[in-house]
């Protein structure tokens, strides 16, 4: 009994904060099913099922997948919703030629009330991963920039455009799609590190330090700087010292997005030797490979 509570309560965690964590989920899962609990679930139950399935499809345990789809296909017959777990579940079973078709259905099924639908936007947003798996790129940048365009606010939608472009070196348009991300999540350290160093790729480097500095600014407060940097706030630091080295070539400090270089820009290098200093020589003794390198490399770095 043990066994089946934590399962059901790791499970109800997982729905809770929206997390895959798919074998777990699928162990947890397959525990509920052995000892027949589902009842316990109540109305959970169905998104239960859709829980399980995913993460049964994810590891590749398409039996237990087909059993939790036939339960829910049983109980909301014709439903958009279990329509869309059958393509994932076509995705890993079927050819992806077979998958575009069934996706293509769904999305000529109801097209009045497709725009609204967010059933729709999955099918669609499906349809385009696998248009992107077959290979066939132009298509899919074409389709999800008419997604984009009908479902502005999807941040993940941006976020897959711009991987697409930064694939097949298009940096210019994968940072126009960044700034869609920025607007819509400004928030998001992460996110500003990805458009950071993507512009940093394009070689427009004030714009590379100006959100390198963001990044820092969003991710360092009185307690962090108690301990050691670490994760993000080391990588934007690093980006920083790498940025200040491509300035002191010609073309340096040219920027496509006419953004300045910080007047202060000795301070704030001075300032990033040290923080990366701190960072890295306080690994030693269990150093990852690389960090001796990076520590010379940072004891003869020089900004003037």
């Amino acid at each position: 009994m043990s066994d089946l509570t934590s399962a059901l309560q790791r499970l109800a965690n997982y729905r809770s904060h929206n997390t895959r964590a798919s074998k777990d989920v699928f162990e947890s899962g397959v525990v509920v099913l052995k000892q027949n609990a589902i009842n316990k679930l109540g109305d959970d139950s169905w998104s239960f099922l859709e829980q399980l399935a995913l993460a049964a499809i994810d590891v590749g345990r398409y039996d237990v997948a087909d059993e939790c789809l036939k339960r829910l296909a049983e109980k909301f017959p014709a439903s958009p919703r279990v329509d869309c777990l059958q393509g994932i579940f076509l995705e890993g079973t079927q050819s992806p030629q077979l998958a575009l078709k069934y996706y293509g259905k769904l999305l000529e099924t109801d097209p009045a009330n497709a725009l609204n639908s967010l059933i729709c936007k999955a099918a669609w947003k499906r349809r385009i991963s696998v248009l992107r798996r077959l290979g066939q790129i132009e298509t899919a940048v074409t389709e999800l920039t008419q997604f984009l365009d009908t479902f502005y606010n999807d941040v993940e939608g941006w976020l897959e455009l711009a991987d697409i472009y930064t694939s097949c070196n298009q940096y210019t348009l994968a940072l126009q799609a960044l700034s869609h991300v920025l607007i819509l999540s400004p928030q998001n350290p992460f996110y500003v590190l990805q458009a950071a160093e993507t512009a940093y790729t394009l070689e427009d480097i004030p714009l590379a330090i100006k959100w390198f500095l963001l990044v820092v600014d969003m991710t360092t407060d009185e307690d962090a700087q108690k301990t050691k940097p670490t994760g993000i706030i080391v990588r934007a630091w690093y980006g920083i010292a790498l940025c200040s080295r491509r300035l002191k070539s010609p073309s340096g400090a040219h920027s496509q997005s006419n953004t300045s270089v910080p007047k202060d820009m000795l301070a704030i290098v001075a300032l990033a030797r040290d923080v990366l200093l701190d960072a890295y020589e306080k690994r030693k003794g269990t150093t990852p490979q690389g960090t001796t390198e990076v520590l010379k490399w940072l004891e003869d770095f020089r900004f003037d």
